[in-house]
């Protein structure tokens, strides 16, 4: 059996006026999805009947939430129960990722489970492959692992390392844990790591958990094409990704394979609610947050697209710590751009635009900074209609 991408150019979707303001929260993450067969490894899987979307819906959750880990494998009991068809979550400085993975794929059944994004600074490549294997074990080939270079925050002042050649480091690591799953020895040598390798002690899956990368930047989208299975960019408008889509494309075919093997994934943070000059007060805010206080790289990224002087006054009111004048610097042109928010209608309607644009296989929903509970839940709802 094979599939592609659905071809369908995006819809403009507009959401206007509305004051400008902060908030401060954790956040939570929801992810819309193709269809990808229950267990997030078969990219051709159907769309359940009455949907509105070519898109499952999965239910992303961020670890610093929840009061227990045993609270995120309940959100995920719920995710299933709605139709949700994949959950997964970060990792930064709170708890470690594995023990909660493992609890969701022990409680649940059907749903996918993955995590967002690891990096290859805080773990060895061999340990990342025999987590990656034992958890597609425990989850019986439910599970996909999210690599990416992460920061240099997280990685000197949390992993202690130096913040050096991350996109080789990435690619070593993918390539190490590829050697794991086809020859069951990490025996590598490279310019990063030199491994004489031991052997792996069990059986090796058939179908070993494929590997999403997290990339922003021109180079590094084409070593995602090339060594990933997946692409998971953030905060892109649509003319932007399409842009992006190009050095994927470019990584693919210097690998020699099709670019529609690949499942595309982008983030985007958002908010559905009645309330909607609420909701896009506080989705102007976590945007310009990001852009100002989040180190320099999802900045960067976004002002190449078309929007260098809006990062810089944001950037300017960072600098400040101002973030009432952070959250006013970013227009509604670009709030509309790269955020979801509104009313349940609105969200539900700018999903689908950019579920639609052309190489596009998946759309990460994620919640806004002073989410409540509620709005969590409300938005889940609203999306939960395209499925």
């Amino acid at each position: 059996m094979s599939c592609s991408p659905v071809a369908v150019p995006p819809r403009a979707i507009a959401l206007r006026d509305d004051p400008t303001g902060s908030g401060s929260s954790t956040q939570k993450f929801i992810m819309i999805q193709h269809a990808n067969g229950g267990n997030g490894n078969d990219r051709c899987g159907r769309r359940p009947e009455g949907s509105t979307v070519n898109a499952d819906l999965d239910l992303l959750v961020r670890l610093d939430s929840h009061d227990t880990p045993q609270s995120v494998a309940e959100r995920a009991r719920l995710a299933e129960s709605l139709g949700f068809s994949r959950v997964t979550m970060g990792e930064t400085t709170g708890w470690n990722v594995v023990p909660a993975l493992t609890l969701v794929a022990d409680r649940t059944s059907d749903i996918g489970i993955s995590n967002d994004v690891i990096s290859p600074f805080g773990r060895s490549p061999a340990m990342l492959a025999q987590t990656a294997l034992t958890l597609q074990e425990v989850s019986d080939g439910r599970y996909r692992i999210g690599l990416g270079p992460s920061s240099p925050a997280i990685t000197e002042r949390w992993h202690g390392s130096d913040f050096d050649r991350p996109l080789r480091r990435t690619r070593e690591t993918i390539e190490i844990i590829r050697t794991v799953y086809e020859n069951g020895t990490p025996a590598y040598e490279g310019e990063i790591f030199d491994i004489a390798g031991l052997d792996y002690e069990r059986d090796l899956p058939e179908r070993p958990p494929p590997i999403d990368v997290a990339t922003l930047g021109p180079k590094a989208t084409e070593m995602a094409g090339r060594f990933g299975d997946g692409w998971a960019p953030q905060l892109f408008t649509a003319d932007g990704l399409e842009t992006r889509l190009e050095d994927l494309e470019r990584g693919a075919d210097l690998a020699g394979r099709d670019r529609s093997a690949l499942r595309v994934s982008p983030i985007v943070r958002g908010i559905a609610s009645e309330d909607r000059e609420r909701a896009r007060r506080l989705a102007r805010s976590t945007l310009a947050f990001m852009l100002g206080a989040y180190g320099p790289y999802y900045g960067d990224s976004v002002a190449e697209q078309g929007y260098r002087s809006v990062v810089s006054e944001i950037r300017e009111a960072w600098s400040e710590r101002d973030t009432e004048a952070m959250a006013a610097a970013l227009p509604d042109e670009l709030l509309d751009e790269l955020a979801p928010a509104g009313t349940p209608e609105e969200v539900r309607d700018w999903v689908e635009s950019y579920a639609a644009i052309d190489g596009v296989d998946a759309v990460r929903v994620g919640s806004v900074r002073g989410a409540a509970e509620a709005d969590i839940e409300r938005t889940m709802e609203a999306l939960g209609e395209l499925v």
